[in-house]
């Protein structure tokens, strides 16, 4: 098996299925993939079609996408740290069982999420919220892994320090369904300097263990370190710079972990109209030749034209 498990995030449609996700994937040179089930901002969901989905996973097999390393990534509307609304928590924790039974008819097992935003009811609740909704969602002793993503800090966002999110694992009771995605960008806005990267993962591992870390979101930052502002970057237009995500991506302990680009599209005007164009082939090209390529948006628009 290849050591660099490296792809992006890629579209979900009703067309094509998870088929239509597993050609984008190959066109960018990925031998992974994340993609949302449905939009991520509601709860708008088409039935799956199980006909496209063996065909996807006989695609997968063919061209070495292992599927173990793909990933669904949850929607943005569930919130499982605010309860001031019972049915809006209620609603949140339904909706993810949802998705973790469509994740499952895909052959998935891995979903990232969020853990969520307290909204004024203090870090410490917030937690205490998501423990209790996900022992309700993972009630289940076999079914998809949940991976915690880190957060940058925005708002009232729980989920930015490492012991945040060991807290929450900790209060989990099926200790086989949870995990983490650690996100670059996330991290240094919430104050990670990845100038040391080795620090980092140190501290990780102290704190929640490596053995919990499940895959990686690869992004450069447009912020300092510890802006708490969320803002992706293409790979070295940022703050965090392409060298120190360069290591990540090839750290020795990092091996076999997936690792996802969430890095903004390329907008070009077309017929008068902006419109904005992914740019994942060009940086996983990067990655693989571990060279920046200060061309990349004029590369992504002469590809696409």
């Amino acid at each position: 098996m290849e050591d660099l498990i490296i792809g992006s995030h890629v579209s979900y449609n009703n067309t094509e299925g998870l088929v239509g996700s597993v050609k984008e994937a190959l066109s960018y040179n990925s031998n992974t993939f994340m993609f949302y089930t449905g939009a991520p901002q509601n709860t708008i969901r088409s039935s799956i079609d199980m006909e496209l989905t063996h065909l996807a996973h006989k695609a997968m097999e063919e061209s070495g996408i292992d599927i173990k390393n793909v990933i669904v990534h949850a929607p943005y509307i569930i919130n499982l740290a605010n309860n001031k609304d019972e049915e809006k928590l209620e609603f949140s924790i339904n909706f993810l069982k949802q998705e973790l039974k469509r994740t499952e008819m895909l052959g998935i097992n891995k979903v990232v999420l969020h853990p969520g935003s307290h909204v004024g009811l203090g870090s410490d609740a917030g937690i205490k919220n998501i423990i209790n909704a996900l022992n309700i969602v993972l009630e289940e002793k076999e079914g998809p892994i949940i991976c915690l993503e880190t957060m940058a800090g925005k708002g009232t966002e729980v989920g930015t320090t490492f012991e945040e999110i060991k807290e929450i694992i900790d209060g989990i009771k099926n200790q086989n369904r949870i995990m983490v995605c650690l996100d670059t960008c996330h991290i240094n806005d919430a104050g990670y300097d990845l100038s040391d990267f080795d620090k980092v993962l140190e501290e990780f591992d102290a704190v929640i263990g490596l053995e919990k870390l499940g895959c990686i979101h690869i992004n450069d930052s447009k912020n300092a370190v510890g802006a708490h502002k969320d803002r992706h970057e293409n790979l070295g237009f940022g703050e965090i710079g392409f060298d120190k995500l360069i290591k990540v991506i090839y750290h020795d302990k990092l091996k076999g972990i997936p690792k996802i680009l969430e890095t903004p599209y390329i907008s070009m005007e077309e017929g008068g109209k902006d419109r904005t164009y992914p740019p994942y082939k060009q940086e996983i090209e990067m990655i693989r030749v571990k060279k920046f390529n200060p061309n990349l948006a004029n590369d992504v628009r002469n590809y696409f034209k």
